[in-house]
């Protein structure tokens, strides 16, 4: 069990954590199932104390019960943990790649990943020379169907998972050029199906075009996606191939075997 500082007065939430921590050290010290009583001897815990935040856990999933008085780790814990790791390989194996394609280019290339309804950026490679100053930061976000990575997320989904995308967020708009009808937004994603690229024209921000690729793991799963930006003047669709061979290194580096290109017309 985690010690505290003598010193200290912890909050109630504070202490409160500390002791759910300390439950979750004492099931993963152990393969199989943990009884109630043995939890509560362990963490020094009453075990009334020990029930009730077991259950909380219980709740969340991060905790299962395979049968009464008996408690054990839960798959919340494996899920969120895979999704840990599956973003920082997914950096790891993109780094290398990023840089090189935006030397090819010289603009900025951005690497993202899904988080409910938005997009994260996880990763840039820029210069200053870009001539395009660079808004989106790393750890930023933004909405799925404003970007050109978010379409390829939600392209993934099946029409009931998009449609309750839009309902949830209204579809709401940035620009101008901000696609916020469904029937709209659903011709967009079939084009993005058919060729596997993405595009952003001035949707998030005016004056600045994208364009996406998909990554994809060991599993073919959709991970993150890979993506140009430029002035809206100056985006190259001679990038596509090369924006599309990167991504495809990237997948084949977590195990992916990519299909054969397909260049949109």
């Amino acid at each position: 069990m985690r010690k505290s500082d003598p010193n200290v007065t912890p909050t109630p939430t504070i202490q409160v954590i500390e002791r759910m921590f300390a439950l979750i050290d004492v099931l993963a010290s152990r393969e199989d199932a943990v009884s109630l009583k043995e939890i509560s001897e362990k963490t020094g815990l009453h075990p009334s104390t020990t029930h009730r935040i077991l259950n909380d856990l219980a709740t969340g999933r991060f905790v299962d019960r395979p049968e009464a008085g008996s408690y054990r780790l839960g798959m919340r814990l494996l899920e969120l943990g895979n999704l840990v790791k599956a973003r920082l390989n997914v950096r790891d194996a993109a780094l290398v790649p990023m840089r090189e394609l935006h030397k090819q280019i010289q603009q900025p290339v951005n690497l993202s990943v899904r988080q409910g309804d938005e997009i994260v950026y996880v990763e840039r490679a820029y210069s200053e020379r870009s001539g395009m100053q660079v808004v989106r930061a790393i750890g930023g976000r933004a909405p799925l169907h404003l970007t050109s990575t978010g379409k390829l997320f939600l392209a993934a989904d099946d029409p009931q998972r998009v449609r309750a995308y839009a309902t949830r967020t209204g579809l709401a708009g940035h620009t101008r050029n901000s696609i916020t009808q469904l029937p709209v937004l659903e011709r967009e994603l079939a084009k993005a199906r058919q060729y596997g690229i993405a595009r952003d024209n001035e949707e998030l921000e005016l004056g600045v075009r994208c364009m996406a690729a998909g990554i994809y793991d060991d599993q073919s799963k959709l991970v993150a996606g890979l993506s140009i930006s430029a002035p809206a003047d100056r985006l190259d669709e001679s990038w596509l191939a090369k924006l599309q061979a990167t991504a495809n290194e990237i997948s084949t580096a977590l195990g992916h075997k990519p299909p054969p290109q397909r260049l949109a017309a």
